[in-house]
């Protein structure tokens, strides 16, 4: 029964998917650590679940920053540019020696389960790799490990990304997911916003 509930609830997580442009780095790993919770969580993702901490902290402070907006506005305004302050640094933090690129960004498919995306080189159904996106309209970093599923020809003429490459999620931490879910679901109502007003 629990295994049935949990197919449902990764269904609708799958639901949830859009056409987006992310900052994207990968590598092939192997098997065996891709599929090792205690390397994923105590290693290679500590240092960029810092923004997703950061974008938690600041969904609380919000609320905070709302009621004192009525009573002290002025500090309220000090309080944000302290925030935007912090979001600089972590922005700076995050791109300063990692493996992301300014301006190398790449056409992606995403859920909270999965990702395609365009890709310069073959990849086999099977392989293994540890991924970093960096969500760019967020500033906000995950990391996880993902299994190819496909790999085929891209639809498009751009000559740097030949190919469209198709992976399931492994073993990403729980924030992280949820930090995805979120972004994808506002995501998608203001694209589905945008449809309607172009419309």
């Amino acid at each position: 029964m629990d295994n049935i509930n949990t197919t449902k609830s990764e269904d609708r997580r799958g639901f949830f998917r859009i056409d987006d442009e992310v900052n994207l780095f990968y590598k092939k790993i192997d098997a065996k650590l891709a599929e090792e919770p205690h390397h994923v969580s105590d290693n290679i993702l500590n240092s960029c679940s810092l923004t997703t901490a950061l974008e938690t902290v600041s969904e609380e402070s919000n609320l905070l920053l709302y009621r004192l907006e009525k009573s002290m506005p002025e500090v309220a305004d000090y309080l944000r540019i302290v925030d935007k302050k912090i979001d600089l640094l972590a922005q700076a933090i995050m791109m300063q020696g990692s493996d992301f690129k300014e301006n190398n960004t790449r056409n992606v498919n995403i859920s909270a389960t999965g990702i395609a995306f365009d890709c310069e080189e073959i990849l086999k159904e099977g392989d293994y790799l540890e991924i970093k996106i960096l969500l760019i309209s967020y500033m906000t970093a995950i990391v996880t490990y993902g299994k190819v599923i496909y790999c085929k020809n891209s639809q498009s003429d751009n000559s740097q990304y030949p190919y469209v490459v198709g992976v399931n999620f492994i073993n990403m931490k729980d924030e992280d997911r949820e930090m995805l879910i979120k972004y994808v679901v506002k995501e998608q109502l203001h694209q589905i916003r945008d449809k309607k007003q172009i419309s």
